[in-house]
């Protein structure tokens, strides 16, 4: 009869610490369409003043007190495509006023995603074909490609050492050989069965393009490291070896976590989720094909494990356990139930929540309309559930767009 091995001898994933009274921001992967919704999220978030120095205010039915400061922005896909650029330039933002703030986010940040979404790196064409950038054809793998246009864009060569200290900027990918969350960040990169990278000098492109890599097309992003780099073993990594520590191979961080939340739920206590995610739709009529099965299976088990996610998050929000907010690309704004929230009519975000969640080319129209829900949901979730004293928003930052 073979042993068991005591629980106490296995390895475990990071152990659960003391809560923080301070604030998380998670931002969920979907490609240029929750980049461009989340930039309408950090757009309202930056004029309500969260990337402030100072303590966020909370006044709910149950009382009001100081949170603590935004800490920590956790990011997916499209979501770290716009974070990363928001980390670059937040020197620049984080403690302007709503006027100050408008005029530097605009330029700073919208005006260069806004540049990026109007170029397909990746993507299904008219004909029904999937196109990725045309320099494809060049030797290396595909992700290494989509980081040099992203680079090119938006980050200038950039490091994971320039980001910033106050905020934590953490970017998420999915390891295909550990089955962890691997994360990207200043301080380090790594996941709990492998083990850490301290200080890593890594390219943000290459971090950006390894959370964005959804397979099969940009799959995997493999980083070429030294044995050496890592954090000697302290006995409870049983995955601190070559292969692992050598060739890392990643995937989009959404097939681990879609929303970014794990690096975000184990440590604060107040925590906002904007999930721009794709929606899953029933289908009446399942292909035989092995490709389209086999993509129908992964959508169903990617649902489950979304929904559990969310139904924790909401649990806690309800028994005051945490505090913050969640809002979602598919929702009816109307679920805020809050009177004097932007004009969003249901027909219209359902529309853009079908907007495709690829890295292909989004028109103008699209793109402001995008950006426009991000900023009303966002808002409408926030003082509905977090800070009904917050003032409400003059208008859609495209009023001649809105919805």
């Amino acid at each position: 009869m073979p042993t068991v091995e005591p629980v106490s001898n296995l390895p475990q994933p990071d152990k659960p610490q003391p809560l923080r009274d301070s604030a998380a921001l998670a931002l969920s992967g979907g490609g240029y369409r929750a980049m461009l919704f989340h930039t309408g999220t950090l757009w309202r978030l930056g004029q309500l003043g969260f990337f402030q120095d100072r303590p966020l205010q909370r006044f709910g039915i149950d009382g009001n007190e100081s949170v603590g400061k935004l800490e920590r922005i956790s990011s997916v896909s499209g979501g770290s495509i716009i974070s990363a650029k928001l980390a670059l330039e937040f020197s620049s933002l984080e403690n302007l006023g709503p006027v100050e703030f408008d005029r530097a986010f605009t330029e700073l940040v919208v005006g260069p995603i806004r540049h990026l979404a109007g170029v397909t790196l990746a993507g299904m064409s008219a004909k029904g074909v999937f196109q990725v950038i045309k320099d494809i054809a060049l030797p290396g793998e595909v992700n290494a490609h989509v980081a040099k246009a992203l680079d090119d864009a938006l980050y200038n060569g950039k490091t994971l050492q320039d980001l910033p200290d106050r905020v934590r900027f953490i970017f998420n990918a999915s390891n295909l050989q550990s089955g962890a969350v691997w994360r990207f960040s200043k301080p380090y990169m790594g996941d709990w069965k492998v083990g850490r990278v301290m200080n890593p000098a890594l390219s943000i492109a290459r971090a950006v393009g390894a959370s964005a890599a959804f397979p099969p097309v940009l799959a995997p992003a493999t980083l070429e490291l030294k044995d050496s780099d890592f954090v000697p073993d302290d006995g409870t990594l049983f995955l601190r070896h070559p292969p692992y520590t050598t060739s890392v191979a990643l995937a989009d961080g959404g097939v681990y976590d879609n929303l970014g939340l794990e690096t975000c739920y184990k440590s604060f206590k107040t925590l906002f989720v904007s999930n721009a995610g794709k929606p899953f739709a029933e289908q009446p009529d399942v292909s035989v094909n092995w490709v389209s099965i086999g993509s129908r299976c992964l959508d169903v088990m990617d649902n489950q494990v979304l929904s559990l996610r969310k139904r924790l998050l909401v649990q806690a929000f309800e028994a005051r356990e945490r505090y913050g907010a969640f809002w979602d690309i598919k929702q009816d704004i109307g679920v805020h139930a809050l009177a004097d929230c932007l004009p969003c009519p249901l027909e219209s975000t359902r529309q853009l929540a079908l907007v495709p969640t690829d890295l292909a080319t989004k028109d103008m129209e699209t793109q402001k309309r995008l950006i426009n829900w991000g900023y009303a949901v966002a808002d409408a979730a926030v003082r509905a559930h977090f800070n009904g004293q917050l003032p409400p928003p003059i208008g859609f930052p495209y009023p001649e767009s809105a919805l």
